[in-house]
Parts: C-alpha cells; structure tokens; sequence
C-alpha cells in the first residue's frame, strides 16, 4: 500500500484535474451540454441500451438521466424504441443525427488532447490511459460502500454545506 503522503497528493491532483474537465467542457457546442454528450457517448460506447442502465452507468439520479436524455431526443440524436422484453420500458439508441454529433464530439476531444499532450510521448499517454482505467475499475461498484469511509446512513449524512477534504 502507498504511503498516505501519495493518496493526500492524489486527493490534490483530482481537485485540479477540474480544470481538464471544465477545458473539455468549453469545447462542446452551445447546444450540447456535457449531460447530453455523456449519454451520446455511452450510447456509442454500449449500443442500444436501457435509460436505468445509463443513469447507473452515469451514476445519476434517473431524473437527471431523463432530462439528459429528452435534451439529446428532442434534438434528434437518440431515438426511444419500447423493450421488446418489457414494454414499459424504452431502449435509447443513436440515430444518424447523434453517431454524427457524436463523432464530432469525439473528434473535438481528440484534438483539444492532441494538443496539450503534443509533447508527451505515445507511452505516456498509454500509460495513463492504463492507469485511469485501472483507477476507474477499482471504483467500478460505486454504489456500494467500501472500506473504513463509507457513507454514513441516509439520515446521518452531512449537509451540502460541508466542504470537501481538500487540501
């Protein structure tokens, strides 16, 4: 295990890594919110896929996955076919319109991180990339607490007023 040193600059490191996220943010066009384009890319990624399986995949409240989701089907990117195995229930999929929208975010991304690696080397971007994916599986099962931190019951959470641990 890493010396607690390591994981208090590691807490340091993900409060900056906002800035990264706020830069890809301005990047998307006026009328797709980063809401939207996270449902078109796990559309993309998963293919046909539940609106419960996004919002767990996003982990968001079903709501706020609802509002993402009509945001990308009014503008006719994603279309809401019924579930053959359960007709209350609908199945997003990307039309034409969204794998184009869809592409185009992508090709955004790829070049705002072209350009601000450009002088790091293929190893170090695939290095990184092998570690946000290895950082990303050891928290893949979110919903349930873990360890020593876990969340307090419901009733004994802290206000929306309590700062986070930052340093």
């Amino acid at each position: 295990m890493a010396e607690r040193a390591h994981y208090e600059e590691l807490v340091r490191q993900f409060s900056a890594f906002g800035a990264v996220r706020r830069e890809l943010g301005r990047i998307l066009p006026p009328d797709c919110p980063g809401g939207s384009a996270a449902v078109l890319a796990l559309i993309g990624r998963h293919g046909d896929i539940r609106m419960s399986k996004v919002a767990e995949l996003l982990a968001i409240d079903t709501s706020v996955t609802s509002r993402h989701v009509t945001h990308a089907a009014d503008r006719g990117w994603i279309e809401r076919i019924p579930d053959p195995a359960d007709k209350r229930s609908r199945i997003l999929r990307l039309t034409p319109e969204g794998r184009a929208r869809l592409d185009d975010l992508s090709e955004r991304s790829t070049q705002l991180l072209a350009h601000r690696l450009s002088d790091w080397t293929d190893d170090d971007v695939g290095h990184l990339t092998r570690l946000m994916a290895r950082l990303r599986a050891s928290f893949d099962d979110c919903r349930t607490p873990r360890g020593p931190l876990a969340a307090p019951p419901s009733g004994d959470r802290p206000s929306a007023r309590t700062p986070a641990i930052t340093t």
